[in-house]
């Protein structure tokens, strides 16, 4: 019994001196191991700032200076391993990661996804940070492009993170891809009113607005005859086309185009029903030609309308009139 707890106390005693022995190794593979990491930091800061203000380099720089930090930390990492284990070689570890990168790629599935579309974002930049965006239901600024995830800011000042590998394989409206952007808005005017009257309003006061642009210049097309007016659409151009641009020139044009066609007459109307009461006797009856509402070709006389009260009065009329005949063929049987 005293000879296995003495030889259990010479292990742990090995054990002991060992540490000591490695200790110093330890505290300075500890140190070469921050060096690196703030050698790393500061490389991809260096990247960062020398394509900071260079639009179509700035995304290559992203992953430029995120691979070479990672590089400079596997480096160190090495470094400090072979001062703590000097048996240690790179192959070592190299082939453990192959033995390992099986289950290590069904385990990150999702997480090496991302990264490769984080990366291939980086590189065919589709957007690129401060552009705006929309993906699905969201719309924003570009924040970040990272290598797991984008961030967007949208415009009532939230944050969203959307995974790389939606971005990827989805499809992203760019807002600002290009220097200039064209809106549209559908105004409807009265069935009764001067269509090419109304459309020389609406660019009269479309060109009396600074934000829109005169090259591209903007147009008017009459678009739809609706159940109750005559959509025409306008449609204009702005630059920068930015959201807060896109919302004010929209704010003046709809008001400029509505103090133009009032002032000028053209109505406005708003959704409304009609009600046609027209005669349906013999001489009129299956003729659209001669009923009320008639058509725009009618080269025949329309019968005038009739009111309401003259109708209810001749019904009135007819009903007293086959009492009055039912009397009477009372009388004569008796």
């Amino acid at each position: 019994m005293n000879a296995e707890i003495s030889a259990a106390w010479d292990k742990v005693q090995s054990m002991i001196d060992g540490f000591i022995a490695l200790l110093p190794n330890m505290v300075l593979a500890l140190i070469v191991f921050i060096l690196f990491l703030v050698v790393a930091s500061r490389v991809k800061a260096l990247v960062k700032r020398l394509t900071r203000n260079r639009r179509y380099a700035r995304n290559l720089g992203l992953v430029l200076g995120r691979l070479a930090q990672g590089i400079i930390i596997l480096i160190g990492l090495f470094i400090a391993l072979s001062i703590v284990i000097p048996t240690f070689k790179a192959g070592d570890l190299v082939q453990l990661l192959g033995i390992s990168g099986v289950a290590i790629g069904f385990a990150f599935r999702d997480i090496l996804q991302n990264f490769l579309a984080g990366i291939l974002i980086l590189l065919t930049e589709p957007f690129q940070i401060d552009d705006q965006i929309v993906f699905k239901g969201f719309e924003g600024t570009v924040e970040n492009i990272e290598t797991r995830a984008t961030t967007i800011r949208t415009y009532d000042g939230r944050r969203i993170v959307i995974p790389n590998s939606e971005l990827f394989t989805n499809s992203v409206t760019v807002n600002t891809a290009f220097e200039n952007r064209r809106l549209q808005y559908d105004v409807g005017i009265g069935y009764g009113d001067d269509i090419d009257l109304a459309k020389q309003l609406m660019l009269e006061a479309l060109h009396s607005i600074d934000e829109v642009l005169k090259d591209p210049a903007p147009d008017v097309l009459a678009m739809e005859l609706a159940e109750s007016t005559v959509n025409i659409r306008v449609r204009w151009w702005i630059n920068p086309p930015r959201r807060a641009d896109d919302l004010s020139s929209r704010d003046k044009v709809i008001i400029a185009i509505k103090k133009k066609l009032t002032e000028n007459g053209i109505d406005l109307p708003f959704p409304t029903q009609q009600i046609l009461f027209h005669d349906q006797t013999e001489e009129t009856d299956g003729d659209r030609s001669r009923q009320r509402e008639g058509w725009p070709k009618c080269k025949t006389e329309v019968p005038k309308p009739r009111r309401v009260s003259d109708s209810l009065r001749l019904l009135a009329q007819a009903h007293s009139s086959q009492n009055g005949n039912s009397k009477i063929d009372t009388q004569t049987n008796e």
